[in-house]
């Protein structure tokens, strides 16, 4: 069986890329390994920090891991540039971990997409800073980022 399309697809507008990084951002705010597993291909690749992954199965695998441990996970992504099929973002997020202790993680990532849309490869360099609770940015109810919320430039970040 053939999967449908994932619009938008590949050659990427500026107007198309931030479609897609916005999307990406609603899923993974959603915190729904199964969901968000099924924007990526079948057999997508991922370096996420210095794990490696490869398929479906192992997305949510990682993400279900990810998710019980990032507590109170609220993300922020921003486009950075597009070429082709390649789109190239960064981001932040904001979570705790068990103890109560607050972090903000940085990163980069690199994304290739098959040609119906799916992600077939996910590059994601990541650093994480300790922070204060009074130091959170991200404070809106889990789930979407309202469409009224700065972005990561406008906030500094």
């Amino acid at each position: 069986m053939t999967e449908a399309p994932r619009p938008p697809q590949p050659p990427f507008t500026r107007a198309a890329a931030l479609a897609k990084v916005r999307a990406a951002e609603d899923a993974w705010n959603g915190r729904d390994p199964a969901v968000v597993a099924l924007a990526y291909t079948l057999d997508s690749r991922w370096r996420n920090r210095a794990e490696f992954l490869a398929g479906r199965e192992a997305i949510v695998a990682f993400l279900t891991r990810k998710w019980a441990a990032e507590r109170q996970y609220r993300l922020v992504k921003e486009l950075w540039a597009q070429d082709g099929e390649c789109i190239a973002v960064r981001f932040a997020y904001e979570w705790h971990d068990d103890g109560g202790r607050w972090f903000r993680s940085y990163g980069n990532e690199q994304w290739r997409f098959a040609p119906d849309g799916r992600m077939a490869e996910r590059h994601a360099s990541i650093n994480d800073a300790a922070i204060g609770e009074t130091d959170r940015l991200f404070r809106w109810p889990q789930g979407r980022r309202p469409d009224d919320h700065p972005g990561l430039s406008a906030l500094g970040l």
